[in-house]
């Protein structure tokens, strides 16, 4: 049976991606802190002071979700990283 909404010969649906490109005074330090919950649907490059982070999903609403968890992960991490600096903890 053709999917109809790709042609791939296949009855799933195509997948959705998100990327997300943020700075960071230590863009290494936020992606190690990020990977040990990073699932296989999400990439992390670090590419300098930028962090590239590819998701993909089988739907929107995951896609969505996904992507609302990681910016508050990138967040938190950021935060935490630079108060740990700032005070040389």
């Amino acid at each position: 049976m053709t999917n109809e909404r790709d042609g791939s010969g296949t009855d799933e649906s195509p997948s959705r991606t998100a990327r997300l490109r943020t700075t960071h005074a230590d863009a290494d330090a936020v992606a190690a802190a990020l990977r040990p919950d990073n699932t296989d649907s999400i990439e992390m490059v670090v590419e300098g002071n930028t962090l590239v982070t590819t998701i993909t999903r089988e739907t929107t609403g995951g896609l969505q979700s996904t992507v609302d968890d990681t910016v508050v992960n990138l967040t938190v991490a950021d935060a935490v990283i630079d108060t740990a600096r700032t005070h040389n903890i």
